[in-house]
């Protein structure tokens, strides 16, 4: 017994430093509809924030977190539209010759309420709790005190669940930052203004410089430190926090960060820029990307133990 003990934690303090440094691939929906989100994990918590931004501090995070390595893109929000019956509506990138629409093309034409819809999809899809509340007529409220899993730092979001919109710190970290906690001023992991493509992967590059389309999600430029795509450059993302950062006020919360293809200037997409709060507003050019809490180390090591048992089991019945 000892020594299986030993092993699983062994195993569970394997399986952490290997959520902690490198990317994850989860799945959602089912059968036809089903479909995967790449995250990428961001370490290095509680963080030194960048004073040298367009706020005076901003990008500490306390904790460990995962967010998306590419935008959503419309083949999620297609399928999460036809097993939830979610509504939400997107952007037609053929009709105004902007590429034409494809499973891989970002989705946009989104408010933030609508990418919230879809985060609720993922959670209660996977039996977790909601992430954010609308009331019976399908208003975005913040959640109260009364509520379980209500955080008095971010009432915007129930502390409960499992995927979310990032807040502007997370965003700003996962684009600018990197593990060691050096910031730069591109989310290419450079302080030197990208190369602008209409599509790709090489280092240092990005989808902007009156590009006539986004690229495809997997082909948005180079990475971040952390290993991100496409935060500089594409589309506009939204980030879960309110222009005040209270996030208490169901008209304040969300606005949008990292710029677009049609910019046509680096430092539209740089760390001294943002869009001001558009709430509801539904812009032909937004999109999003999600994120997602890590398991506690405890967590990891039950599960590690739990794989441990079922292969000890498996072993006694051979």
């Amino acid at each position: 017994m000892r020594k299986l003990v030993l092993s699983s934690l062994i195993l569970g303090s394997a399986f952490q430093i290997a959520v902690a440094q490198g990317s994850l691939q989860q799945n959602f929906g089912s059968g036809a509809n089903a479909f995967t989100i790449d995250f990428v994990t961001i370490g290095n918590p509680n963080n030194t924030a960048d004073s040298n931004s367009w706020v005076s501090s901003i990008g500490s995070v306390p904790y460990v977190f995962s967010i998306g390595k590419y935008e959503i893109n419309q083949d999620a929000i297609n399928k999460a539209n036809a097993l939830g019956g979610l509504g939400i509506t997107l952007f037609d990138l053929g009709r105004f010759n902007m590429g034409g629409n494809g499973a891989s093309r970002p989705a946009t034409g989104l408010s933030f309420y609508e990418g919230a819809k879809f985060v609720n999809f993922l959670n209660s899809s996977t039996e977790n709790q909601v992430a954010y509340k609308f009331d019976i007529n399908g208003n975005f409220q913040p959640w109260s005190s009364s509520d379980a899993g209500f955080d008095p730092l971010n009432p915007a979001r129930n502390k409960l669940a499992k995927y979310f919109i990032p807040t502007k710190d997370e965003w700003y970290k996962s684009a600018f930052g990197s593990p060691n906690g050096t910031w730069y001023d591109y989310a290419t992991g450079s302080n030197t203004a990208p190369i602008p493509v209409p599509s790709g992967t090489l280092d240092n590059t990005a989808v902007y410089g009156a590009q006539t389309a986004p690229a495809d999600v997997d082909k948005a430029g180079g990475l971040s430190k952390w290993g991100t795509m496409g935060q500089s450059g594409n589309v506009w993302e939204w980030t879960e926090s309110a222009y005040d950062g209270l996030n208490d006020s169901p008209n304040e919360i969300g606005y949008v960060m990292g710029g677009l293809w049609q910019n046509d200037e680096a430092v539209k997409m740089s760390v001294n820029n943002r869009s001001e709060p558009r709430m509801n507003d539904q812009g032909d050019y937004f999109g999003f990307r999600v994120a997602t809490s890590v398991p506690e180390p405890s967590s990891l090591s039950l599960l590690a133990l739990g794989g441990v048992l079922v292969a000890v089991s498996r072993r006694k019945r051979a």
